[in-house]
């Protein structure tokens, strides 16, 4: 067998599969914030008026826009499905294991999936400008780029602790025209407010969220666009999970267990998705989140209502979380870093479906620092927790002497994220 498990590029899906049309239970609605009656009429003001419509959406199937479609070509879709056998050996176990390589995407993650088709119904839209947070900024530069390729203007606040820590990444989203802003900042109230409380705060992913909500509300000509957590966002990755499939089919493998890291839930949805609730290979199959124990949501979070961001500006929704005020160690170097999630995955994960481990930040980077040494490749620090997971697993099938299929997703490259494996 080849070590790549390769599509034609005219094998590529041409539609998104739409996990909403087969959830075991409706997703509670959202609700408005307690500190902003109008939180949803604000959300349905500042979003795309196409993404709002996908995240209500119950039809399972929706055409990807030619124009998309172009770009995923342009970009290298359809990505390879690597058989490890170089880790394999090294570990020497019984379990066969598989790399879906979404770091070989031009911005270094699977980012830009989403990034191409939000930007692109922007333009639809005559929006001049997106606005958005990021938190590693994996989201931040795919953005960028996307927004370059579609002749619209990028602005995005980054969380500041991991914009010190990835200044390259910021020289490179700039080279494509964005805007960035350490977050928290003095351009808006939310970040005011915080630095009023803590001069010194590193900033959180809920933070940049509400200052990017409250600056889309106060102009003009913009819209408000997420990486992450939202119905419409896991949908546009499932192109990761259906390219699997069809790999999958080629080789006539059924995994065991597919292995994503998990954030705010796209990556491991879109690569997952499409596998959940399909009889054909999910027999028995087991699927785990891998999350950082820096930002435990799905392991140590409570199942509630919650806003994205610490003021409370925008409307509640139901998922696993921290709390909205959780603000991560100022050494995460991971973009795992969320204090809530997808309401998908978690309704995923209430219902019992999705398993989850937490894994430290030096056991993760380890983890990716081997994959490095044998394939010169080193992975992005959330892929890394990834890859810890599946490590763990191949070892423990290893003791068993049990056959083992395991699939998992190589969500990023950590090339920018090199400052983070100095001391690993």
């Amino acid at each position: 067998m080849d070590c790549y498990i390769n599509l034609h590029a005219d094998k590529i899906p041409g539609q998104w599969y739409n996990i909403l049309a087969d959830l075991p239970g409706e997703i509670p609605e959202e609700r408005e914030s307690g500190n902003n009656p109008h939180s949803k009429e604000l959300m349905q003001k500042i979003r795309i008026k196409e993404l709002l419509k996908q995240d209500v959406s119950k039809e399972r199937m929706v055409k990807i826009p030619e124009e998309v479609m172009e770009k995923y070509l342009a970009a290298g879709r359809p990505v390879p499905l690597m058989r490890a056998w170089e880790l394999e050996r090294y570990l020497g176990t019984k379990a066969n294991i598989y790399i879906k390589r979404e770091d070989l995407l031009p911005t270094h993650s699977f980012k830009l999936n989403s990034a191409f088709a939000q930007a692109y119904y922007a333009k639809e839209q005559g929006i001049t400008e997106l606005v958005s947070e990021s938190g590693a900024g994996q989201w931040g530069l795919a953005l960028s780029y996307a927004c370059k390729v579609f002749g619209i203007k990028c602005r995005f606040f980054w969380v500041k602790s991991s914009m010190v820590q990835k200044a390259a990444r910021a020289d490179w989203c700039r080279l494509f025209g964005a805007e960035i802003t350490a977050s928290p900042s003095n351009i808006t109230n939310t970040g005011r407010e915080i630095l009023k409380k803590d001069p010194g705060c590193p900033g959180s992913l809920g933070i940049s969220i509400g200052e990017a909500v409250e600056y889309v509300s106060l102009h003009k000509d913009c819209a408000y666009v997420s990486g992450s957590n939202l119905p419409h966002v896991l949908m546009h990755q499932t192109i990761i999970g259906q390219e699997v499939k069809a790999q999958l089919k080629s080789i006539g493998v059924k995994p065991d267990l597919f292995i994503a890291c998990c954030g705010g839930g796209s990556n491991l949805g879109g690569f997952m998705g499409p596998f959940f609730f399909d009889k054909e290979f999910n027999q028995g199959t087991r699927f785990l989140a891998a999350e950082s124990d820096a930002a435990p949501r799905l392991v140590q979070g409570k199942y509630r209502y919650d806003s994205a961001d610490p003021l409370g500006i925008t409307p509640q929704n139901i998922s696993y979380t921290l709390g909205r005020d959780f603000v991560p160690p100022l050494n995460h170097a991971g973009g795992l870093r969320q204090h809530n999630g997808s309401p998908v995955i978690g309704l995923l994960r209430h219902k019992g479906l999705l398993d989850a481990e937490a894994f430290s930040q030096e056991e993760a980077l380890k983890a990716g620092k081997l994959f490095s040494m044998l394939y010169g490749v080193l992975p992005a620090p959330e892929s890394s927790h990834a890859l810890r997971a599946a490590i763990n697993k191949a070892l423990d099938a290893k003791k068993t002497h049990k056959k083992t299929e395991i699939v998992l997703c190589l969500s990023g490259n950590g090339i920018l994220d090199i400052n983070a494996y100095r001391n690993i």
